[in-house]
């Protein structure tokens, strides 16, 4: 069993809550859009991470870290990319990686907005965290924390962090 911290579009805002709301996680996600070095090694310097790039992230972070990342936790096959789109709905570039072999877990970030969809063609949870930072139109900054325990996604919490 396997309890994940998750954010996206930190923009390069910190908040102290993110270590004290991910503190029982084992490993933190962050789906793109990180900002800065300075977010990335914080979270780095807090708990195993695994981080994508997102359009706004300059040459120092996509050094680091990869656009799209696929991987098995527990036995569930995971596949984050920051522009994704949902089920339904999917970003071009990034729908033959979710058709042609699709994951149990589809994440991304981008739209600042909180989603949380099942694609039921596919068999494929959707999770998009919303914004954890301060820049764009989103009015609530959101986390969200799961567990993942075998094959199953299971004990989704959303954390609303407060107004920007």
């Amino acid at each position: 069993m396997v309890k994940i911290g998750l954010l996206s579009d930190t923009h390069a805002y910190w908040d102290e809550r993110y270590l004290k709301y991910f503190k029982d996680c084992d490993e933190i996600w962050h789906v793109g859009d990180i900002g800065s070095l300075e977010v990335a090694d914080k979270l780095e310097n807090f708990k195993p991470v695994r981080m994508v790039v997102g359009n706004a992230d300059g040459a120092a972070l996509r050094e680091r870290y990869p656009k799209i990342l696929r991987f098995r936790i527990e036995q569930v096959e995971v596949l984050m990319t920051h522009i994704g789109g949902y089920p339904g709905n999917y970003a071009k570039e990034i729908a033959p990686y979710i058709f042609k072999n699709p994951p149990s877990l589809f994440i991304s970030g981008h739209s600042h907005i909180l989603k949380v969809l099942y694609d039921k063609t596919l068999k494929c949870l959707h999770i998009n965290p919303g914004a954890a930072g301060k820049q764009g139109f989103h009015k609530t900054r959101t986390l969200v924390r799961f567990v993942i325990d075998k094959e199953q996604i299971k004990d989704l919490e959303v954390i609303e962090l407060a107004e920007k």
